[in-house]
């Protein structure tokens, strides 16, 4: 059981964040609104969330739509661990969506880090680096970025 609790760590966290919005929202919780609220909250996800949107139907480009099957159990209020445990029956690529561990910019050596792990911190903050041909290239943008996007992590850095 602790295993799953692992490989749905995607589900979990996005529709545990999704249900508080609603709370939040005081959206009525009718299977039709938490739909609608479902789609639009898809419709701005990026990266690993975008995928799980994508596997449930949530997404323009998805070929199947299972968004009944997270919308119809939110309005009744059913917790989402068990929402994701029967959408794991449905399609189980959506248990194999992890998060990748977060960096913590504050003290990691950047030069420390491959150039795949680099262009993932550009990619998470929707930038690109042009013409970067080199690690360093990629190094000096994130330095040049680091104080618009992870102001904190800029800050107590000393070698910015």
């Amino acid at each position: 059981m602790l295993q799953s609790k692992i490989f749905v760590a995607v589900c979990v966290t996005f529709l545990g964040k999704f249900y508080k919005s609603l709370q939040e929202d005081k959206v009525e919780m009718k299977s039709d609104n938490v739909e609608k609220a479902l789609l639009k909250s898809c419709s701005a996800a990026k990266g690993k969330e975008n995928r799980f949107c994508y596997y449930i139907g949530a997404t323009s480009d998805a070929a199947t739509k299972m968004t009944n099957e997270v919308s119809k159990p939110l309005s009744y209020h059913v917790p989402v661990d068990k929402i994701c445990e029967k959408l794991k029956k449905k399609d189980s690529q959506i248990c194999e969506l992890r998060y990748d561990k977060q960096v913590d910019l504050s003290s990691v050596d950047l030069k420390k880090l491959k150039v795949k792990d680099l262009k993932k911190i550009l990619e998470e903050w929707g930038e690109s680096c042009k013409g970067c041909a080199e690690k360093s290239d990629f190094i000096r943008k994130i330095t040049e970025l680091m104080p618009k996007y992870a102001p904190a992590a800029a800050s107590s850095r000393t070698d910015l």
